[in-house]
């Protein structure tokens, strides 16, 4: 397989639990680094933003002069737009891949994400279209914006899923997983769902009747506790409660529905793939070339595909056959989409700060 990279900024390869610390760096240094040598603050939000009702969101690359919008020249091809992104989705009715940026560290300053819009060769639709303001106009929105530390994501039914979370602004501020909404459409914010019981989920998934499942990773350390490691369950109505708790899910991170409505589950602390029942039933254990998963995309025909970010593959496991690497030594490769129109697996390059596109022949 031939695996295209855009925009590759070389840094230290390192890992989900590490990159927290990692970034803080990354942002002091570039804000640093920006200050002396532009020394002027970003352009007003209403030269860059359209208004979708009463909530604004960006425009395409292109400038607004005397109150019009003009786009880009088509010849000009802009790539980048991305920080320390974790995941992505394919938007099939924009024919676009949603891809959402951490921004600053919560402990430097909170509700700093934004969502980009990408084109199928890498390169820039939208560099800010959810999260145009920064986080000091947020709060004057309306609906006001919180948007601070997103990993995974998913669409479902015209809505934006994201797992996110509140807290974490030092040492005394706990963490409290929050799963953000939004209109597709406007780019809205809609009602959060506050999972008051886990300090930060990792991936979601959505099933077609409205329930979402969502993983909480948990303990990493050396002598960690299975009782961290959860997949947590909210109905349509809002209930929440476990789905699975401990083993066999084993550090649980990527998260997907199949065709038959189970839910599978990817481990980072071993190579086991687990497709489990609504039920919550154990039917299938299947295993990735690596350990240290992270995404997971499922096909129409059943095929997995499973990144692993500690290691750097991506395995591909047929119905009824053993994984085999496609893919390797993709830095940070975190979690997978999959864009159907160029039918091709998009790879989120946590460290790198770009995105790897992988196409399947």
């Amino acid at each position: 397989m031939e695996i295209i990279m855009k925009n590759i900024n070389p840094e230290k390869i390192y890992c989900k639990e590490f990159s927290y610390r990692f970034n803080e760096y990354k942002f002091i240094l570039s804000l640093v680094t920006a200050v002396l040598t532009i020394g002027i603050l970003p352009p007003p939000v209403s030269a860059q933003a359209q208004d979708t009702g009463s909530f604004p969101v960006g425009n395409p690359l292109g400038l607004t002069s005397e109150g019009e919008f003009r786009p880009i020249s088509s010849n000009i091809k802009v790539y980048g737009a991305i920080n320390s992104a974790e995941s992505c989705i394919y938007d099939p009715d924009r024919d676009l891949i949603v891809v959402p940026s951490r921004g600053a560290p919560q402990s430097l300053r909170t509700n700093d994400a934004w969502v980009s819009l990408i084109n199928h060769d890498g390169s820039v639709h939208t560099s800010k279209w959810i999260g145009i303001q920064n986080s000091d106009q947020r709060s004057d929105l309306s609906p006001p914006l919180v948007f601070n530390d997103p990993l995974g994501s998913e669409i479902a039914d015209g809505v934006l899923y994201f797992a996110d979370r509140d807290g974490g602004t030092g040492s005394d501020d706990p963490t409290v997983a929050v799963i953000r909404r939004f209109d597709l459409k406007t780019g809205a914010p809609l009602e959060e769902i506050r999972i008051e019981d886990s300090p930060w989920i990792n991936d979601l998934a959505v099933a077609k009747d409205g329930t979402i499942y969502t993983t909480q990773t948990g303990d990493l350390g050396q002598n960690p506790d299975p009782q961290s490691w959860r997949v947590w369950e909210i109905s349509p109505e809002g209930d929440i409660s476990v789905f699975v708790v401990g083993n066999p899910i084993n550090v649980p991170n990527g998260i997907a529905i199949d065709q038959d409505g189970n839910i599978v589950v990817v481990n980072f602390g071993n190579r086991e793939v687990l497709t489990f029942t609504p039920g919550g039933e154990l039917v299938e254990t299947e295993k990735a070339v690596q350990a240290g998963g992270d995404g997971i995309e499922i096909m129409p025909d059943g095929t997995k595909y499973i990144s692993s970010v500690r290691q750097g593959g991506i395995s591909r496991i047929s119905p009824g056959e053993p994984a085999e690497l496609i893919a390797e030594n993709i830095p940070s490769a975190a979690s997978i989409c999959y864009d159907s129109k160029a039918n091709q697996l998009v790879v989120p390059m946590t460290s790198q700060n770009t995105l790897g596109f992988i196409p399947l022949d």
